[in-house]
């Protein structure tokens, strides 16, 4: 049985990560989302995730719940093991990753990718602004954040600048994607 393809979909708070990663998976290519675990606060919203408090994030690591997790934001996020029983199920899978895990995911995935989103400044401080969810200091701090390179050693990525239209992201990457697998 050939397990679906783990693709990873990096890049800066406001590239449009999870815009991005929803138009594919609704293009019906068999491309799926993997849906994380996030210890984010009630009233604060973004992607579709599971929520958790820090206990119950402790209690599912503790647990071996997850398969990959991170502190990023002061938020932590989590991997489910489920990922296995999704890769047999898809063509591909989607998941939303921090920089710091990625060569951890490279070694647990045999078919792995890397999307890497990048987009202006002026384009990732618009769309900061415009979801309203960080104060000036977090904002400012992601935007920081966004001129960090990608860790050295990772096989298969594939940049792609989402400044533009979704539409034309979603294109080049699908593009991309097929012809690394041909």
């Amino acid at each position: 049985m050939t397990l679906a393809t783990v693709i990873a979909v990096v890049g800066p708070s406001g590239v449009g990560k999870d815009s991005v990663m929803e138009a594919l998976a609704a293009r019906g290519d068999g491309l799926q989302l993997v849906r994380r675990v996030i210890t984010r606060p009630l009233g604060e919203e973004g992607e579709t995730f599971t929520r958790a408090n820090d206990t119950e994030f402790d209690t599912a690591l503790a647990a071996g719940d997850f398969l990959l997790y991170w502190t990023a934001h002061g938020l932590r996020y989590g991997i489910p093991v489920t990922i296995h029983e999704q890769r047999r199920a898809a063509r591909g899978l989607l998941v939303n990753l921090s920089r710091s895990v990625l060569l951890d995911a490279q070694e647990l995935f045999d078919d792995f990718a890397v999307v890497s989103l990048t987009a202006s400044p002026e384009v990732l401080a618009a769309r900061l602004d415009s979801r309203a969810r960080e104060s000036v200091e977090d904002r400012q701090r992601r935007l920081d954040r966004a001129r960090l390179k990608l860790p050295e050693g990772l096989r298969r990525v594939i940049e792609v600048d989402n400044s533009g239209a979704l539409d034309q992201t979603v294109e080049t990457i699908l593009s991309r994607l097929q012809r690394e697998s041909a």
